[in-house]
């Protein structure tokens, strides 16, 4: 069992009323405590954790979305006890699928010599060096020589460096699909450059007890009876919120840590961004497809349902699914809608796909579940703002990766921020400055 408290009622008058238990609400909940501050935390649903929430199905963990942390995010460290985290990394690199072959690629570690001397589909060995000399650069660029960077899209962006068309179509596409859910590119050069520079520097990983344990440690350091479920906020205002079922709680400020469309819905005006489709398949097998917890990058993304990445889940950590069985984790990009079948309706396609990209049979996979979010990942195309304000006015707050980066780094930034705004207008201790621009 959790070991925080969720109830029904608590104090009825909170110095900070934070609508949603999402990471960035939760995030700003505990700044917010931390000095001192009286805070509720209301949650529509019955859960907490927004996208980053998860759920058991026959002893499966299913995580919701695709999120992937990575250690180099700065954020992390400060936030979280990543030891009682227990984040189990990925094997370095990624396995590319590539014209009907499996290629290793992109190990950051790896010299730059050797790179350039590895099997794959990037091109010759110059194209290579490149890529490898490129990602150096990066991992010891100061992010705000980054920032600093004459801003375009990250296609132009890496075009112009000299990268090839096959460097890029067959790895750095791909991989930036599966990072940040735009494998057309169109995201900010700036933000691709923070993305590529982590990826460089760290290594992408997961929590022992998936996702979900994110949201779950920030809300167990919470006082019991501060997160507030079942609670529909309808109205909001600087003094309180309007709920559903539950009256008027009145406050001395208000935090909008929803959803970028459901915090439009609530402050009307706000502004809207685009989002990447995410839809999510998860399959259970009797033994793992790949005997280590490597990232799988379709590069070829070919059919109605084109495959952007899988992952054996079972091989990040045991605990992903029953003794003696696999979980694989498979996402698909770009999808807005589907036919009366739903997302359901693509999983043989995605299935079939699978069988290719693995290099084995899927018929005997059992399919598990399917999750679709069409507002998975805000858009972040140029001229981006890593830093759009989180004060509406004095009173009224809003946060969210939608104020930063479509990223956990930029959702509990995004918190950290908020909650300093209104320490400051409500005259508490103020938070400790730290670097914030991070992907």
């Amino acid at each position: 069992m959790p070991a925080y408290d969720f109830t029904r009622s608590t104090r009825p008058s909170p110095d900070v009323v934070v609508v949603g238990a999402g990471v960035a609400g939760l995030a700003a909940a505990r700044a917010l405590v931390g000095r001192g501050v009286g805070v509720q935390v209301l949650e529509a649903t019955e859960r907490i954790g927004g996208r980053m929430a998860g759920r058991e199905l026959d002893g499966f963990r299913l995580d919701h979305g695709c999120h992937l942390l990575n250690t180099d995010y700065p954020e992390l460290g400060r936030r979280l006890d990543l030891d009682r985290l227990e984040l189990r990394r990925l094997a370095p690199g990624v396995l590319v699928h590539s014209a009907g072959r499996r290629y290793r690629v992109g190990d950051p570690q790896q010299a730059p010599a050797r790179q350039a001397a590895a099997r794959g589909p990037l091109g010759n060995p110059l194209d290579k060096a490149r890529l490898a000399s490129t990602l150096v650069r990066l991992s010891a660029t100061p992010v705000p020589r980054l920032l600093a960077r004459p801003e375009t899209t990250a296609a132009k962006a890496l075009a112009d460096r000299g990268l090839s068309p096959r460097t890029v179509d067959g790895f750095l596409r791909p991989l930036l699909g599966a990072l940040i859910g735009d494998p057309s590119l169109g995201t900010s050069s700036r933000v691709a450059d923070l993305v590529l520079r982590s990826y460089a520097r760290g290594r992408l990983c997961l929590p022992a007890a998936g996702i979900g344990a994110v949201p779950e440690q920030l809300a167990a350091t919470l006082p019991a009876g501060t997160v507030r479920l079942g609670v529909e906020v309808t109205s909001v205002s600087a003094d309180g919120v309007e709920t559903a079922r539950h009256g008027r709680i009145s406050a001395r400020a208000v935090v909008i840590a929803t959803d970028a469309r459901s915090a439009a819905a609530l402050l009307p005006g706000l502004r809207l961004p685009a989002f990447h489709p995410v839809t999510t398949y998860f399959h259970a097998a009797d033994r793992s497809p790949l005997g280590e917890p490597l990232l799988l990058l379709d590069a070829d993304r070919s059919g109605p349902a084109g495959v952007s990445h899988s992952l054996v889940l079972s091989e990040v950590d045991p605990s992903y699914a029953p003794s003696g069985r696999a979980l694989i984790a498979t996402t698909v990009l770009g999808r807005q809608g589907f036919d009366a079948g739903g997302p359901s309706g693509d999983e043989p396609v995605v299935r079939r796909r699978l069988a290719e990209l693995y290099g084995t049979s899927t018929s005997g996979w059992e399919f598990l579940a399917v999750r679709h979010v069409p507002d998975a990942a805000p858009a972040m195309p140029p001229p981006h703002n890593f830093r759009r304000s989180v004060r509406v006015l004095a009173g009224l707050y809003v946060c969210g990766d939608h104020r930063d980066t479509s990223t956990v780094q930029g959702a509990l930034v995004s918190g950290r921020r908020a909650a300093r705004s209104v320490l400051r207008d409500l005259g508490f201790p103020a938070l400790p400055h730290a670097t914030e621009v991070a992907a």
